[in-house]
C-alpha cells in the first residue's frame, strides 16, 4: 500500500540548432507556455544545493533580481528571445485551464491526474518534455507498478498497436491518449510518428522514468522483513508491470540497477531508463521533506546528467564528419571546462545520487569514447596538414631549384 507517490515522465528532444531561435520565439509566443524564473527566495533549497559554478550554467535566472526582473517582465517577445538565447538553458511550464485527469484501463481503472508539464531547453537544441503524474482513488502498489509500465511507452512508435494499454484521459482538455500524444508533438515540434522524422530529433522514443513511492509503515518496519516487498520493489526499480513472473536474475540486477541505501528505509534505484526512489513511512521525513527534495534538487541533478548523456551522444555522431572536427573540438572542450570538470554540490546524499547516476548513463565511458577519439582524428588531422604543408614545401624547392638553374644557365649563355 502507499501512502504518498508521484512520476515524472521525460522526453528528450533535439531542436536544429539552426531552428533553436525560432523554438524558443514559439514557445514564448504560445499563451499556454510561461517563461519560468527561478528566484532565490522563492527555490532557496535549490540554491543552495547547487555550488555556485554549476548553478550559473543551469539556473541563470537566479541573477534575474530588483530591477533588471521587473526590466525584463516588461520586455517584448523579441527582446526577451534574445535575452534567453544568452543562457545555457531556459525553463517553460506549460499551464492548463483544468487539471486533467485520466484513468488506466476500463470500468473501475487507475486513475491519475496530470500535475504538471515543464518544458527544458539546453543551448543549442537538447531539449526535455517533463510531466508529473499522480495517481487518484488508489493507494494500491501494482496499481503504481502497472501504471508507470504503460504509461511511459504512450509515444513510443509501438503505441498504435498497443492501444496504450487501455490508458484513457477522462477531460476536456483531451478526448484519448491519442491527444495527449500530440500535444507532445505539437509542444516539441517533432512528430514522432512520421517516417521523416531522424533518430537525431527523437533520442529515446519511450519516456524516462522519474518515480517516488513512500509505502505504508506496515510493509516495511523493524518487524517487516524488507524481503517480503523486495520482489514488488524489483520491479518498481525497473519499470515492470505486477504480473512480471520471471524470477530477477541477481547477477543481471547488480549489473544493470545500482540502488543508493544510504538511509535505513529509503531505497533509491538508478537505471539507464529510470530514476525511482522507494521508502517507508516509518520516517516522517519520508513522506515530507523528501518528496519534495526529490522532485527538486534531485530531478535537475537528473536532468542535467541526461543532458549529458546526450550532448555526448550527439558530439560522438559529429565526429563522423572532418570538415566539422574543428568545431566539435571546441564544443568539446567547453563543455568539458563548463559543466564535465565542475563539482556539482556539497551536499553528502546528493553528490552519492549524482555519481551513482552517472556511473549508471554510462558517462564516464561515454566521454573517454569521444575523448579518444578526438585525440585520434586530431592527430590523423595534423599528419593530413604536415603532409599538405611538405607537400607544398616540395613544390616550392622544385620552383626554385628550376628557376636557379634557369637563371644559370641564362648566366653562361651571356658570358659565353
Amino acid at each position: 500500500m502507499t501512502k504518498y507517490q508521484y512520476t515524472y515522465f521525460i522526453h528528450p528532444y533535439i531542436i536544429d540548432e539552426s531552428k533553436y531561435d525560432k523554438y524558443i520565439l514559439k514557445l514564448l509566443r504560445d499563451r499556454k507556455c510561461s517563461y519560468k524564473i527561478f528566484e532565490k527566495e522563492k527555490d532557496l533549497d535549490i540554491y543552495n544545493f547547487f555550488l555556485p559554478n554549476i548553478r550559473n550554467v543551469l539556473f541563470p535566472t537566479f541573477e534575474i533580481r530588483g530591477e533588471y526582473l521587473k526590466e525584463f517582465s516588461e520586455y517584448d517577445i523579441e527582446a526577451k528571445k534574445k535575452a534567453i538565447l544568452r543562457d545555457p538553458v531556459a525553463y517553460f511550464t506549460y499551464n492548463f485551464a483544468e487539471d486533467i485527469q485520466g484513468k488506466v484501463g476500463t470500468e473501475n481503472g487507475i486513475f491519475f491526474k496530470i500535475e504538471g508539464i515543464e518544458i527544458i531547453c539546453f543551448k543549442p537544441g537538447i531539449c526535455f518534455f517533463t510531466m508529473k503524474t499522480h495517481l487518484e482513488n488508489t493507494n494500491k502498489f501494482v496499481d503504481l507498478l502497472d501504471f508507470n509500465y504503460r504509461f511511459r511507452g504512450i509515444n513510443s512508435e509501438f503505441d498504435s498497436l498497443r492501444d496504450f494499454e487501455n490508458i484513457k484521459i477522462q477531460t476536456d482538455t483531451f478526448k484519448d491518449m491519442k491527444d495527449l500524444s500530440e500535444l507532445i508533438n505539437q509542444i516539441t515540434g517533432i512528430n514522432t510518428k512520421s517516417k521523416n522524422t531522424s533518430k537525431e530529433e527523437i533520442i529515446n522514443s519511450q519516456f524516462y522514468t522519474y518515480s517516488y513511492a513512500c509505502i505504508e509503515t506496515s510493509n516495511w518496519n523493524e518487524k517487516s522483513d524488507f524481503s517480503n516487498i523486495e520482489n514488488d520493489f524489483l520491479k518498481f526499480a525497473n519499470v515492470l508491470p505486477s504480473n512480471y513472473n520471471s524470477d530477477f536474475n541477481k547477477a543481471n540486477i547488480e549489473h544493470n540497477l545500482h540502488i543508493i541505501e544510504k538511509l535505513k528505509y529509503v531505497k533509491t534505484t538508478l537505471t539507464n531508463t529510470s530514476s525511482n526512489l522507494f521508502c517507508s513511512g516509518i520516517d516522517t521525513y519520508n513522506y515530507t521533506k523528501l518528496p519534495y527534495e526529490y522532485e527538486n534538487q534531485y530531478f535537475y541533478l537528473y536532468i542535467l546528467s541526461l543532458y549529458k548523456k546526450l550532448f555526448l551522444m550527439r558530439l560522438n555522431n559529429k565526429f563522423k564528419a572532418y570538415d566539422k572536427i574543428v568545431k566539435t573540438k571546441n564544443d568539446f572542450a567547453k563543455f568539458t571546462k563548463d559543466i564535465w570538470n565542475k563539482e556539482i554540490t556539497l551536499d553528502d546524499t546528493g553528490a552519492i545520487y549524482y555519481r551513482t547516476l552517472n556511473k549508471s548513463l554510462e558517462l564516464e565511458e561515454l566521454y573517454e569514447e569521444i575523448k579518444n577519439k578526438y585525440e585520434v582524428l586530431y592527430k590523423d588531422l595534423n599528419i593530413e596538414k604536415n603532409n599538405i604543408y611538405y607537400s607544398i614545401i616540395v613544390i616550392l624547392l622544385i620552383f626554385s631549384l628550376m628557376f636557379n638553374t634557369i637563371n644559370i644557365i641564362f648566366l653562361m649563355y651571356l658570358l659565353s
